[in-house]
């Protein structure tokens, strides 16, 4: 009986669930989720359970040892929290004041959603980013699947990673009690800066964000190239 009624408990936000109830339904061990959303599941429940345990979260329970498929969902659920402060620098973010995606003055991102990369303001590099970033890592062509991942399309998940960390970047600079509002309420950014150092998708000097001793001082240079390493321009186009 206990089997049944396990059976029969269906994990998800019915129509008209109030938002104070959202989530109720009870707890589900990694392994005996049956689904190709397991990864994704697990590290959402993670999330709700307790998102100042960032350490927690980032480590994969055990019976997963896929680091392919576990960094791919993380940088999903990145880009899906990062809409949530895009909402927000919608706002504030007023493309008149924020003319160029800046971090610091020495720091200037070049936008690779054109034809060539260029510079947008920072709000519409911001929304451009988090599009391009979604777009690449729902594209069947690169990712076509949510169990395994080729190593060639591994390859992009640092790419993506330096991208959108700007958001935070430009966030923190610019719009700071925004950024510490929004920090407070998810740990979003010092959970993203222990995942890419953690697992190699971004070195520490490229981690403008003051967070909890991993990242570095600000770099005083201009990169008008846009991306950390020089490497904007064919690079950036390609994602």
């Amino acid at each position: 009986m206990a089997a049944e009624s396990e059976q029969r408990i269906l994990r998800r936000n019915r129509p008209g669930t109030k938002a104070k109830d959202f989530y109720s339904w009870p707890p589900q061990d990694f392994n005996d989720m049956d689904t190709i959303l397991a990864v994704q599941q697990y590290i959402q429940y993670m999330i709700r359970k307790d998102h100042t345990d960032v350490d927690a979260i980032l480590e994969p329970p055990e019976g997963h040892d896929d680091l392919a498929v576990w960094k791919y969902e993380h940088l999903r659920q990145f880009c899906l929290e990062l809409n949530h402060m895009a909402v927000r620098l919608q706002n504030e973010c007023d493309p008149v004041i924020c003319t160029k995606m800046k971090a610091t003055e020495q720091w200037i991102f070049l936008c690779a959603a054109h034809g060539e990369p260029k510079e947008c303001s920072a709000l519409d590099y911001t929304l451009h980013t988090l599009h391009g970033a979604s777009c690449l890592l729902n594209s069947n062509k690169h990712f076509d699947s949510r169990v395994s991942i080729r190593e060639s399309s591994v390859q992009r998940l640092g790419s993506i990673a330096r991208r959108i960390y700007r958001i935070f970047s430009h966030a923190f600079f610019h719009h700071q009690q925004l950024f510490a509002e929004f920090e407070g309420e998810t740990s979003l950014c010092l959970r993203f800066t222990r995942f890419v150092t953690k697992y190699g998708l971004m070195s520490r000097e490229n981690l403008l964000v003051p967070i909890d001793g991993v990242s570095s001082p600000v770099v005083s240079q201009q990169d008008e190239g846009g991306d950390e390493g020089g490497d904007e321009g064919a690079g950036e186009t390609e994602a």
